[in-house]
């Protein structure tokens, strides 16, 4: 299968002799000058809110990542503000080249497998993007299969926690390199339990993304990007004590945890009781 292109997604790329620093102690991932698979990783603010997040690769001495459009901006100028005087290099990428997902491989551009068991993500000029298929649902099909929230169709900007979109479930968290950016709220949240919203996969959905999720009369959350009748959703599990009793705008749906999930429905938190 040809790569699809994503066009809801911004690459940059960070070189130079201390963008590992950078990165390293800005955003919650382990992001390290050597090839690999990708790492997922966020940007938060010093709530810990997260404010980007999106995927990091090793390749040609440089550090390649995608965010989401909407936030692409903004991303921008706090890394050139978290810069200072590093001898960082910051490429905005947006004119010059696009992102792409393949699930079957390909050889050309920057290509880095997802960690997230997501086929790969592709970075290439955008002259070599002409045999490229036009964007359609096939990543959001795989990812809302996978319970894997994406800011932009899922969520916006300052809106949930690193806990609540999975990332410390799918190695997007290095609790063990020291101080980030938002690291105090993440790691209180870890060690006290206190992450009170989880990802859900809701089916049989008939609604829009953006439409509340109810349970015991009382909302849970609300719904992501919507694709054959699923979605993602950010959830408060402790509302969610009788499953089958679930609905989303009067009607009712199919709410089932994700593949990595470690937690289950009805689990109140720690300062919850």
């Amino acid at each position: 299968m040809p790569t699809i292109l994503r066009p809801s997604r911004a690459a940059f790329r960070f070189s130079g002799p201390e963008a590992q620093k950078l990165l390293f102690d800005v955003v919650t991932g382990r992001l390290l000058a050597e090839p690999g698979p990708a790492v997922w990783w966020a940007l938060l603010s010093p709530q810990g809110k997260v404010q980007a997040e999106g995927l990091s690769g090793w390749a040609a001495d440089a550090f390649w990542l995608d965010v989401d459009t909407s936030v692409a901006d903004a991303f921008l100028n706090k890394m050139k503000l978290y810069r200072l005087r590093a001898k960082v290099e910051i490429d905005d990428l947006r004119d010059t080249h696009s992102v792409g997902w393949n699930f079957d491989g390909w050889s050309g551009g920057i290509a880095h497998a997802d960690p997230r068991g997501l086929g790969e993500r592709v970075i290439a000029g955008k002259s070599a993007t002409a045999e490229w298929l036009p964007a359609d649902e096939t990543f959001a099909r795989h990812r809302i299969a996978a319970g894997i929230p994406e800011q932009g169709p899922d969520f916006g900007i300052d809106e949930v926690f690193a806990h609540d979109i999975g990332l410390d479930l799918l190695d997007g968290i290095d609790f063990v390199k020291g101080c980030y950016i938002g690291q105090e709220v993440v790691s209180r949240m870890k060690h006290r339990g206190t992450a009170r919203r989880r990802p859900v996969i809701v089916s049989g959905i008939e609604a829009p993304a953006g439409t509340a999720v109810v349970a015991g009369n009382r909302e849970a959350g609300t719904i992501g990007e919507v694709v054959d009748g699923k979605a993602v959703a950010i959830l408060r599990l402790d509302r969610i004590t009788d499953p089958a009793a679930v609905t989303v705008a009067g009607r009712p749906v199919n709410v089932t945890l994700p593949p990595y999930a470690t937690y289950q429905f009805g689990e109140a938190t720690a300062d919850e009781g």
